[in-house]
């Protein structure tokens, strides 16, 4: 893989982000991926900040959109306005500041699996809404395929290919998740069926069980040949980790293939 293309993200939303992403380029990352959840959510206190690390690196940012209590299937109106309310907040935060958007569709609550068709069309309108609001910004929304949970869109490759296909979108793209996919045992098909659509990709590890979020190499999956049947492809990998420390064990196993 070309390192060039890494970008790192940390689930870590209780510490201070800004104390490590002067590090990043050290380590040998080339992005950052911002998370919208906790210390990382872009604030008007923090946005100087961020504009400052973009100024004073060659760190390019992506955003990865809230996902905690988020549904954008949500069958309940004042809920479901809220979180497009939210999520096109954050989207105009990050305007001029990434080029890219990571967004988790939604999922079936108790109510929207009783009328699973609705749940399903209010989830492909609100990834238009979204993609209408960030179109003038120049930011694609990467909708992400999601790991093996019961009654949440986006788990097989047909499925992101159908919501990419009803969005209908000049900005609309796909993240492949490739920790996700593994835990679906379908990472060769995500590949071989949804490859051009890829603008973008989280990579982390696992044995297949469980979402795991391991360092690269310490799971089951076959990243040298993951690595070979992604050729050409010119997005960023974004390594979605705990901690640096967990960062750096990425990029030098991915310097041993």
């Amino acid at each position: 893989m070309r390192i060039r293309n890494l970008s790192f993200s940390s689930r870590a939303v209780l510490d201070d982000p800004f104390l490590w992403a002067y590090e990043l380029e050290d380590i040998g990352y080339k992005g950052w991926e911002i998370v919208q959840e906790g210390s990382q959510c872009l604030t008007d206190e923090n946005l100087p900040q961020v504009r400052e690390i973009k100024e004073t690196t060659n760190l390019k940012l992506s955003m990865h959109l809230p996902f905690s209590d988020m549904n954008l299937a949500s069958l309940n109106p004042g809920i479901h306005n809220e979180v497009l309310r939210q999520m096109e907040h954050y989207l105009q935060m990050a305007s001029g500041l990434v080029e890219v958007a990571v967004l988790h569709p939604g999922y079936l609550s108790p109510y929207g699996a009783k009328l699973p068709e609705k749940a399903w069309d209010t989830c492909i309108e609100s990834i238009q809404i979204l993609c209408d609001h960030s179109a003038d910004m120049g930011i694609t929304i990467a909708v992400e395929n999601m790991p093996n949970f019961p009654k949440i869109f986006g788990r097989y490759p047909g499925e992101m290919l159908d919501i990419l296909k009803q969005v209908d979108r000049d900005n609309v793209g796909m993240t492949l998740d490739v920790g996700h996919a593994n835990t679906m045992g379908l990472v060769n098909e995500f590949v071989e069926k949804c490859k051009s659509k890829l603008s973008h990709m989280h990579i982390h590890d696992n044995y297949g069980a469980h979402d795991e979020h391991l360092p690269l190499g310490q799971g089951n999956i076959n990243w040298k040949k993951l690595m070979e049947s992604l050729s050409g492809y010119k997005g960023f990998m974004v390594t979605e980790m705990g901690d640096l420390e967990e960062g750096r064990q990425c990029v030098e196993f991915l310097k041993s293939l």
